[in-house]
């Protein structure tokens, strides 16, 4: 299949984009982190009865995050930063008062914030942030806060040991809040429960110091959890089971198969339900799972991807549907028969624009062989008019994958003629535990890069692209892996990068980055700089400068405080040091990627004349 008429970029950027769904606990109201319908993403709220007018709760210039619903489903908390320097600020939007934000922690505060969920009564928030109120002082460990909403009183109610990346919700009854820790080592999670009052914090999931758990709370208060480790063996999926708090026992669903794998779980709230996926090449199955009734359904869809919310009747389920020729679209479904043709489509975000999805690029399977006999899968996109240039769009992460999903920068592209390899290089989720962790064997920028290179050469090999015609970017890690292809690859394998947010000395960016992201490093080079200044100096892009004979366009958000920008200071000097000529494109009300859509118009269009250019 292929692509039918040209597409130009302002229609692409009407094109909205569901970024999260949360229903309220009342299941009458769904509220959507929705991107380009505004100037940024912003809240709206939905019907969840029948199709409506969507309602604009915030509309802002910065990137607004949904969080929570209040118990009472009369107002919701958004989270909001300044230009995603990810200082975020907790607000309270009313439904009766849309566009009325109401702050309820600082604003602009000097610290990282994880989480701001309502409790059971809606008269507490809880969050989890990097700072001691004692001393007024950032801090590299997150606390665990209960705050008053009334009194504004704050409680740290657990301090774990090490940095890591929190994750945290609140028990259905209030009593306590569970929260991830990594105090035994930087490649494990455990999860502890602090209670409310701040007189209980104790640990109640450990399967050893580097399983990878994942937990929540079910609606009747127990939790749900899957790990992929089981008495100190890794395996390639995981174990799902649900924990009873006031015995300890666990209820296994499901232990690790080689013929029934699956690869996560999750508890949507308000329902007496638990949603099982299954993640193979990158496509997502899931089942629900009835925990009063017992029943097991799988819900697949036999084209498209389906990932369900909630239900909001018995036999009436919330979900997400899309493709890469869909944008993602509020359906309603029946479990018992989860065919497309008879979903209800609530939101129609494709009638937004004046795009059809037979103008659109559809992704295609696409696999190879790496340096190491590893298969490598990925996505191809072929366009109806070639110009015979071909780009590889590299994700981030690299713990993260990409789907059969729209992607406005890839659609773009392929709409001026050119072809885009998406690779869910080694490191990749969606492909079992074993592929996640094959990364960890040499490190970041070892055999994931060969996986990239290998891909490119297979394209080569069948005449889907040309030496000296391939061009290179993405952000984050993408934006890595894009200054290892410029500066170790050939120009006739590739001939141009345009890093975006990327990482170019990982000293500096082990040294600069958010606390809590330190220990990611960690996990993925073996230790921290001081541990292992060998892997640290050779992974490093800033020190192959002198290599590069391809074009270069760097791009930074200066309010990054993930990739910071002096990942860009630092390399700069070593390019001009060796004479080699680059560009740079910056915007300094942008953080960890490019978001604001005048800032993605503008990037996308120096993009594409850059790559014009330098594939000509």
């Amino acid at each position: 299949m292929q692509s039918g008429r040209k597409i130009d970029l302002d229609s692409l950027m009407n094109l909205p984009d569901i970024r999260d769904v949360l229903v309220s606990p009342d299941k009458r109201h769904a509220a959507l982190m929705i991107n380009r319908v505004h100037d940024n993403c912003d809240v709206f709220l939905g019907n969840t009865q029948e199709k409506s007018e969507l309602i604009a709760l915030t509309d802002t210039s910065e990137y607004t995050i949904l969080r929570d619903w209040a118990p009472d489903s009369r107002s919701i908390i958004v989270a909001e930063d300044k230009d995603r320097n990810e200082r975020i600020t907790l607000y309270r939007v009313f439904l009766d008062s849309p566009g009325e934000m109401l702050p309820i922690t600082e604003v602009n505060p000097n610290h990282f914030m994880r989480g701001g969920y309502f409790g059971p009564d809606g008269d507490l928030i809880v969050y989890a942030v990097n700072y001691d109120y004692d001393i007024k002082k950032e801090t590299e460990t997150y606390r665990i806060v209960v705050q008053d909403i009334e009194t504004n009183r704050k409680t740290v109610i657990a301090r774990p040991d090490k940095p890591t990346y929190t994750q945290l919700s609140v028990e259905p009854r209030g009593k306590y809040v569970l929260y991830s820790r990594s105090d035994e080592n930087p490649s494990g999670i455990q999860w502890w429960i602090a209670s409310i009052d701040g007189n209980e914090d104790k640990e109640i999931l450990n399967f050893g110091p580097t399983a990878k758990v994942f937990a929540d709370w079910t609606f009747d208060g127990r939790i749900l959890f899957n790990t992929d480790t089981l008495q100190g063996k890794r395996h390639d999926s995981v174990a799902i089971g649900l924990l009873e708090l006031s015995d300890d026992e666990i209820q296994w669903l499901t232990k690790p198969s080689a013929t029934e794998p699956y690869d996560d779980s999750f508890a949507p709230k308000y329902s007496q339900h638990i949603v099982m996926v299954r993640q193979r090449e990158a496509r997502n199955r899931c089942f629900i799972l009835d925990l009063e009734l017992a029943t097991f359904r799988d819900v697949t869809p036999a084209k498209g991807n389906l990932l369900p919310l909630t239900s909001i009747s018995s036999n009436d389920w919330l979900g997400l549907y899309y493709s890469s020729i869909s944008p993602k679209e509020l359906v309603r479904f029946d479990p018992r028969n989860p065919n497309p043709r008879d979903y209800i489509i609530m939101t129609d975000m494709l009638a937004r624009s004046n795009i059809k999805s037979d103008d659109l690029t559809p992704a295609e399977d696409f696999r190879w062989i790496s340096v190491d006999n590893t298969m490598v899968h990925g996505w191809f996109y072929r366009p109806k008019e070639a110009n015979e240039k071909t780009l590889v769009y590299v994700h981030g992460g690299p713990t993260a994958h990409s789907e059969d999903m729209l992607n406005i920068s890839i659609q773009f592209f392929c709409s001026r003629g050119y072809s885009v390899l998406d690779p869910n290089y080694r490191g990749s989720t969606g492909y079992g535990v074993n592929y996640r962790e094959l990364i960890k064997k040499d490190g970041w920028g070892g055999y994931d890069l060969d996986d990239v290179r290998t891909g490119v050469l297979t394209l080569f090999e069948k005449g889907l692209a040309k030496p000296s015609k391939v061009g290179i970017f993405g952000t984050s890690y993408g934006g890595y892996m894009s200054w290892n292809a410029i500066t170790h690859f050939s120009r006739d394998v590739v001939a141009a990068a345009a890093p975006i947010c990327g990482m170019t000395d990982l000293v500096v960016d082990y040294e600069t980055t958010r606390p809590d992201l330190r220990p990611y490093s960690e996990e993925m080079l073996g230790g921290s700089p001081t541990d292992v200044p060998e892997i640290y100096n050779q992974r490093s892009p800033i020190n192959y400068v002198e290599n590069i004979k391809g074009n270069l366009l760097i791009i930074q958000g200066l309010q990054d405080p993930n990739v910071t920008k002096k990942n860009v200071f630092e390399v700069e000097k070593r390019l001009n040091a060796h004479a080699i000529k680059y560009e740079k494109l910056v915007f300094e009300d942008e953080g960890h990627g490019i978001s604001k859509d005048k800032n993605v118009k503008t990037l996308l269009i120096r993009l594409a004349s850059f790559f014009d250019v330098s594939l000509s």
